[in-house]
Parts: C-alpha cells; sequence; structure tokens
C-alpha cells in the first residue's frame, strides 16, 4: 500500500484497488493503491490522459469505481461528502449570481443563517481580497479573480479535505504563482489536507509535499516523490527545488514508459 507522511494510525482518505472503465470502453485507472494521511498536501501528477482527473472524481464521490473503494475515516465513500470540497479548473461559478451570491450557496444550502453567512462570507472576501467586488458578477472579473471567489465559496464550508483540478493552469504566470502562495499559507495555516490535481511539474513541487506520479493510462502509481521543503515560501529560488523537479520528471517520463 502506498503511504503519505503521517502515523500509521492517521490515514484520512484510502484508495483500495481502485479501476475505473468508462462505458467506451476507456481503462482511466487500474488496481490503484493509495493512502493520504491527515494534513498532508500532496499533488497528482503524470502523463497525459493516465486518470488523474478521474482519481480525484472518485475521492470526491462523483465517480464511482468499477471495481475497488475509497474510504475516508475507515468509511467508504459512495456520494459527495460533507467536508470535502472541489475546486475545478473553469472556476464553476453561476454567472447569474453575484459574488457574495455564489460563496454563500453552500452556507445557504446547508441552512446557515443569514448573519452566519453574511459573517462567514464577507470574512472571506476581505481575506481574499474581493470585499469592493461582493456585488459583482463573475463576466466583471478577471481569471485569477474568479478562481478567489472558486476558493472562497469552497472554504466557507470549512472542509476538512480540499481537492483541486487543475485550478490555476488556465491564469498567467504571475497570478498562478500568487495564488500558489496562496495555497500554500492556506494549507500551513489551516491545517486542512490538500490534494492537487497538475500538469505543471514546478506547481506539483512547489505545493505537494509528497507527489503521487502515475504511469500512463490505465494509471497507477508509480513513485512517491517526498519533498520535505515544499511549505517554503522561497523554495522556487533555491537549487532544491530545481533538483526535485528534475526528480519528478524523471519519475514521470519512466511511468510513462
Amino acid at each position: 500500500m502506498r503511504t503519505l507522511s503521517g502515523a500509521a494510525n492517521d490515514s484520512m482518505i484510502e484508495a483500495r484497488n481502485l479501476s475505473m472503465v468508462y462505458p467506451d470502453g476507456t481503462e482511466a485507472l487500474r488496481d490503484l493503491n493509495l493512502v493520504i494521511h491527515r494534513g498532508a498536501s500532496c499533488s497528482i501528477i503524470g502523463p497525459s490522459g493516465c486518470g488523474k482527473t478521474t482519481l480525484l472524481f472518485i475521492l470526491a464521490g462523483l465517480l464511482k469505481p468499477t471495481k475497488g473503494q475509497v474510504l475516508l475515516d475507515a468509511r467508504e465513500i459512495v456520494s459527495p461528502t460533507r467536508g470535502v470540497a472541489l475546486i475545478l479548473q473553469d472556476y464553476g461559478l453561476f454567472p447569474w449570481k453575484t459574488v457574495y451570491e455564489n460563496v454563500a450557496l453552500g452556507l445557504k444550502l446547508q441552512g446557515v443563517r443569514k448573519r452566519e453567512r453574511r459573517a462567514i462570507v464577507m470574512s472571506l472576501l476581505k481575506e481574499l481580497g474581493l470585499s469592493e467586488f461582493a456585488n459583482h458578477y463573475p463576466k466583471q472579473l478577471s481569471g485569477g479573480m474568479q478562481q478567489r471567489v472558486g476558493f472562497a465559496r469552497a472554504l466557507a464550508l470549512k472542509p476538512e479535505i480540499l481537492l483541486m483540478d487543475e485550478p490555476l493552469s488556465s491564469l498567467d504566470a504571475l497570478t498562478r504563482e500568487t495564488l500558489q502562495n496562496f495555497l500554500l499559507a492556506l494549507w500551513k495555516n489551516n491545517g486542512m489536507t490538500m490534494v492537487l490535481v497538475t500538469h505543471s511539474i514546478e506547481e506539483a513541487v512547489f505545493l505537494g509535499r509528497e507527489i503521487i506520479v502515475l504511469s500512463r493510462r490505465p494509471g497507477h502509481v508509480v513513485k512517491i516523490v517526498e519533498n520535505f521543503n515544499a511549505g517554503d515560501e522561497n523554495y522556487r529560488s533555491k537549487e532544491a527545488f530545481f533538483a526535485k523537479c528534475r526528480e519528478v520528471r524523471m519519475s514521470i517520463e519512466h511511468g510513462a514508459i
């Protein structure tokens, strides 16, 4: 069983013998095993089409595997679960709702009272530099701002686990680095478990204390690269960062064979 850092009795997410075959016959995953411990920050990376997003959607309870199971705190995940938030590449915002309404939506669905909703939402918007845009609509915002709204909506629910499917891939380089720094601070300050799917080796190394390298399709775990320097906001400028990027690249190339 592949294991990500933490005590043996502190596993939070466990994938057992996961296989996924789509109705058209595409085999996305085959016999994938993985344990992610509470409070881990891990990146998932691999060749294009290797099943990264499929794995993330199974972890979120949005897809049911053809074989195997995923356990969250020793209970099988069979549907979306409270405490698990998913952030998508396309932001997932409702264009007809304001920034405030988008962020408050999950709280409203959970029955949180209006006054408490407002306090939570406005606090998050202030933290993310979006207070003055509360009454704007998504089309009035830049891509980076829209993604921050997506983060705010997920964080409003105070998730224990944050799953992210290439949330920064469509942003320009400087905006992307700014939000990478935000995610790093979020992980360090809140102690939540974070799982990031990315195509970027540099992003995987900057944000993932553990880097899960998948094989080509059908995906399985080729290697887990330990990355203890992740968490240092100055990591990008250090030789250790470039060395770790080279190690991850070699692991991906090996998995693509």
